[in-house]
């Protein structure tokens, strides 16, 4: 789902990093406005916000919002900066499970201070949504780039565009059979419904698991970061052994012609 990069990447890459991040990304979304009245996936409605501060004149709230905002950009600006960079020191792998590490720590902070000193507090709540909205820059920023734009799975605003343009396409014939259209379709369409699926599980079940549900959004995070980290390993492995068997069947080789020329003699 990491490893590989926009155009290497397949559409079963797509799939999974996309579902699995958007049921995370619908997860962090629903108990943000459970517990903070506030969305933290996407920021289309703070810049609402925003313009409403600045006509009312509240200059301080105003000045909150849009660090709310710059932080969501922050995410996303760190994400692609990791992976443009860290490819070179790194590895491709780790360049790009970094920004999902980095947001994993992020909710690990909020669920921790939830459960043990949150006071509710205004100051509070507006430290804990940035740093919510910049996990999911983070979370946004990473799935965009390593798949060329083609998996965002933090709001569904241009998904939805998007998905409604692809549909339309299906009413001309020739389309019908484009590959590119249908995976397309697919695509969007399981963002969508895991997006919407972890918010509805999330919305079901909080009153139960309360708080901590961001540990729930981890394990989902690290799923995505253990699942190609065990693809590696087996690819490492199968290499390593591949060149054993080739450089025994060599030594073997080697030593049946020498046994041949013994005889000889």
């Amino acid at each position: 789902m990491l490893r590989k990069y926009s155009t290497h990447r397949t559409h079963s890459d797509n799939l999974k990093l996309g579902g699995l991040t958007a049921f995370s990304a619908g997860m962090v979304n629903v108990i943000s406005v459970i517990v903070f009245f506030a969305f933290t996936s996407n920021i289309t409605g703070h810049f609402a916000v925003f313009a409403q501060e600045i006509a009312k004149g509240n200059w301080f709230q105003a000045a909150v919002v849009i660090l709310w905002i710059l932080l969501f950009f922050f995410g996303s600006f760190t994400s692609n900066f990791l992976i443009i960079h860290g490819n070179t020191y790194i590895g491709r792998y780790l360049s790009h499970a970094v920004p999902l590490i980095l947001e994993v720590l992020c909710l690990l902070i909020v669920g921790i201070y939830l459960q043990n000193f949150y006071k509710e507090s205004l100051q509070e709540t507006e430290f804990l949504v940035g740093l919510l909205l910049f996990a999911m820059g983070l979370q946004n920023g990473l799935t965009a780039s390593i798949s060329n734009s083609a998996v965002k799975t933090t709001h569904l605003t241009g998904l939805t565009t998007d998905l409604a343009i692809a549909l339309s396409m299906l009413t001309k014939k020739h389309y019908r059979k484009d590959r590119k259209v249908i995976e397309k379709i697919q695509l969007l369409s399981s963002i969508m419904f895991f997006y919407v699926l972890g918010g509805v599980i999330t919305g079901l079940f909080y009153s139960t698991v309360e708080n901590y549900t961001f540990y729930i959004v981890c394990f989902v995070l690290t799923i995505i970061i253990l699942y190609d980290y065990y693809k590696l390993s087996i690819l490492k492995y199968n290499h390593k052994r591949y060149f054993i068997l080739k450089r025994n069947k060599v030594d073997h080789n080697k030593r049946s012609t020498e046994n041949v020329f013994c005889t000889e003699n």
